[in-house]
């Protein structure tokens, strides 16, 4: 996988693709960084996203999204674990440390939703991923995916 990327979805379904493109990249290439920073409004995608780059990394587990929770973990027998995190509500650098922020950085794969609540607590090294409507039709998205 080459980046900078930029790759417009038509569907949810074509979200979740890229998303388990990215998964499939980390997984292989141990040199990425295994912090995801997603970057996005309400409803454009970024759980379809997660679903499909959960498919390649916690395969069989059903994958919500961590609103109220803030992290969810999917662990697997041989393989990394992965931590899904929710930043929506999110209000301060302590009560993202209070939750144990900085202790899953090293210990498996992170994907986070919201990145925007935490922009001075992220790791300097990570992959970005911004979703955003393209306005050609409702289900149109842009996928911009970065190294840091």
């Amino acid at each position: 996988m080459n980046f900078p990327l930029s790759i417009v979805t038509r569907s949810p379904e074509e979200t979740r693709a890229v998303g388990r493109m990215l998964a499939e990249a980390l997984e292989t290439d141990k040199s990425l960084p295994s912090f995801v920073a997603m970057f996005g409004d309400l409803g454009v995608g970024k759980t379809a996203f997660v679903s499909g780059f959960a498919e390649v990394l916690a395969p069989g587990k059903q994958i919500k999204s961590p609103t109220f929770a803030l992290v969810h973990e999917y662990r697997l027998r041989g393989k990394r674990p992965l931590f899904h995190f929710d930043m929506y509500r999110i209000e301060s650098d302590d009560e993202l440390y209070a939750m144990g922020y900085d202790e899953y950085l090293d210990s498996g794969i992170c994907i986070a939703e919201w990145c925007e609540n935490i922009m001075e607590s992220l790791p300097r090294k990570r992959v970005e991923v911004t979703i955003s409507k393209t306005g050609e039709g409702a289900d149109v998205r842009r996928i911009e995916i970065n190294l840091k």
